[in-house]
């Protein structure tokens, strides 16, 4: 302490020395450095279920903490999303439709389209309805729900007024709808590559995490009993889980040919079983969705028939990933492995799922067999707003999901704790409490987001019913993990967790590019609801804004779009990437230098010790 005040009575000295406006520099730089850990430490303590995920963090160990820590990472990105929708989307469209702001509804040139192609009746209950219809409507998004602003056909303000401002909407909505895809992808490369950095720091020396944990894991600044308790046991978790990997990594070094043969043989046949299983999952989904759709157009549908590709969907996703459980322990892998293979079959048929649903969607909305279908583009007698159809589904498959998340934890989980507890027979016992599969309940989510992202473009406050239903789980996970089950027997370490858990939710957005590209550039636009309904595709107003701009910045925007500049962009792009590579590999060079020179240090110090010990006996 003693030395800490010379150097700043002596810090201070020099600071007299020195100009005002440097003093005012550096008085100032200190007092925003304080300001800005202030405010760090106040807003941690206001982060979203902190107390919460450090306590699971004690208890079950930082693996199944990763679960709870992506949640809340998805329940923030879908509020930014909601907000971004509703404050350029939904409600302009709300002010103009109440008189508030000046509009003018998209009209369709009728010279260029036919009448017949503008013929929307959406099914609004009239009159006196019962409490079933409304609850039907509820679940399905048709009814009084088709025809707010959940769902696209709700947006036919083409352009709105204030004073001499123009907001164009139709535009606006498809700025939209890449900002969220751009948001999201953004936020998930910078958590992605936090977690990277903490994947490479664990991986580059193993010895080094032990030691770290050991002599440096420790928070002396605790004072707490509780947290305490929850610190000592995190980190019994790490070190069973650093035992664990290292018990496995001998286990394979040991093993013989035969063994090896036998294994990678195993896991082929596994391999072949996978391929199997999923055929058969998308053609059910395949044949639901078109049975589904068929019904509907032949008579009046009840609630089964049309949530009949969400149940094909949902019991795919409930039966399958239990097989590729089993399957995935008979191959052998180390806890980690197990989940990452098991988390990319699960999303490769999740994911293929929305797919096959979309495709058989539309295949019937594409399907045109008379000369006034082909003149509208699309199946204007079954899908007059094809949008809105789209966008319902993808609003079932949301519900139905929470609904099946929901209903698994009451009625599956917790009566399983009861017969464990008070049933002291055999097979039951035999079965006791269930793990927290951190695999499964991460494939819940990233399949529920994905719905999300796809859906967004099709019923624009699905973000909203996204965070309301991750907000809601969080605290249905968190009462099932504590109450129901039991510590994982093979631990699994958050660091590499994390890190993949948005390496696969970024597969899912880039998956959900797909869909929404072909909606959007390919797939002709309804031309009897929504905001693109008087251009040809929704990309089409693109082009119709530019035509509008002045032509200076029109030349520029071609420019731009022209193969002069894409070529040398991508040439340039490719220099800096192959930089930031050589200079990558020259701080790996140093840094693997320095991390040899640490060892030598350690070696000279341990001998050092050694020859003053053998002289301290022998003086």
């Amino acid at each position: 302490m003693a030395a800490k005040r010379r150097l700043r009575d002596i810090q201070q000295a020099d600071i007299k020395h020195l100009s005002a406006w440097k003093q005012w520099k550096i008085a100032s730089s200190k007092l925003l450095k304080k300001v800005l850990n202030d405010v760090k430490e106040l807003s941690s303590y206001l982060e979203l279920w902190r107390h919460d995920i450090h306590s699971i963090e004690g208890k079950f160990g930082t693996g199944i903490q990763s679960y709870f820590v992506f949640l809340r990472f998805l329940v923030r990105l879908n509020f930014i999303i909601f907000i971004l929708m509703f404050g350029f989307v939904t409600l302009p469209s709300i002010l103009s439709k109440y008189g508030i702001l000046n509009n003018s509804f998209a009209k369709i040139r009728l010279n260029n389209t036919e009448s017949h192609c503008t013929v929307y009746i959406p099914s609004d209950n009239k009159g006196l309805v019962y409490f079933y219809t409304y609850l039907k409507d509820l679940l399905s998004g048709t009814g009084f729900l088709e025809v707010t602003s959940l769902f696209y056909g709700y947006y036919t303000v083409d352009t709105e007024w204030l004073d001499v401002l123009r907001y164009n909407l139709p535009l606006v909505y498809l700025l939209a709808t890449f900002g969220y895809l751009a948001l999201s992808l953004f936020w998930i490369i910078i958590g992605s590559v936090e977690g990277f950095k903490q994947n490479l720091v664990h991986d580059e020396n193993q010895f080094q995490s032990y030691c770290n944990k050991v002599f440096a894991g420790w928070d002396f600044c605790i004072t707490d009993l509780n947290a305490a308790r929850l610190k000592h046991r995190s980190l019994q978790y790490e070190l069973q889980t650093d035992l664990e990997e290292e018990r496995l990594k001998r286990k394979i070094a040991d093993r013989t040919m035969k063994e090896k043969l036998r294994i990678y043989s195993l896991r082929i046949v596994m391999n072949i079983i996978v391929i199997a299983i999923l055929s058969g999952c998308f053609y059910s989904i395949y044949r639901a969705t078109v049975f589904s759709q068929e019904s509907s157009n032949d008579f009046q549908p009840n609630l089964i028939v049309q949530y009949l590709p969400s149940i094909v969907i949902t019991l795919v996703n409930f039966i399958a990933p239990q097989i590729f459980s089993f399957l995935v322990r008979l191959e052998d892998y180390s806890p980690a492995f197990e989940i990452r293979l098991k988390l990319i079959r699960c999303v490769f048929m999740r994911l293929a799922g929305i797919g096959v649903l979309l495709f058989s969607l539309w295949s019937q909305i594409s399907y045109c067999a008379t000369d006034k279908c082909k003149a509208c583009g699309y199946n204007y007698e079954l899908y007059p707003c094809w949008e809105s159809e789209v966008g319902q589904e993808m609003y079932k498959l949301m519900i139905f999901d929470f609904i099946t998340i929901f209903a698994v934890t009451l009625f599956v989980d917790f009566p399983r704790k009861l017969l464990v507890t008070h049933w002291s027979c055999k097979p039951v016992q035999w079965c006791g409490l269930q793990e927290f599969g951190i695999s499964d309940n991460v494939l819940d989510i990233i399949y529920g987001q994905t719905i999300c992202w796809i859906g967004t473009f099709f019923s624009p406050l699905l973000p909203a019913i996204a965070t309301i239903k991750y907000f809601i789980i969080f605290y249905i996970k968190k009462i099932s993990l504590i109450h129901t089950c039991k510590p994982a027997a093979r631990p699994v370490r958050a660091s590499s967790s994390n890190f993949f858990f948005l390496l696969v939710l970024l597969i899912g957005l880039v998956f959900a590019f797909v869909p929404l590209g072909i909606s959007i550039a390919h797939i002709p636009s309804s031309k009897a609801c929504g905001p693109f309904r008087k251009f040809s595709t929704s990309w089409a107003v693109v082009p119709d804004t530019v035509l509008g701009l002045p032509t200076g910045l029109q030349q520029v925007l071609h420019g731009i779009a022209s193969e002069a500049f894409a070529v040398p962009f991508f040439v340039v792009i490719c220099l800096v990437m192959f930089y930031f590579i050589a200079l990558a590999r020259a701080h790996k060079r140093v840094v693997e230098q320095l991390r040899e020179q640490l060892v030598m240090e350690g070696r000279d110090k341990q001998f050092l010790i050694r020859k003053i010990t053998e002289a301290q006996r022998h003086p």
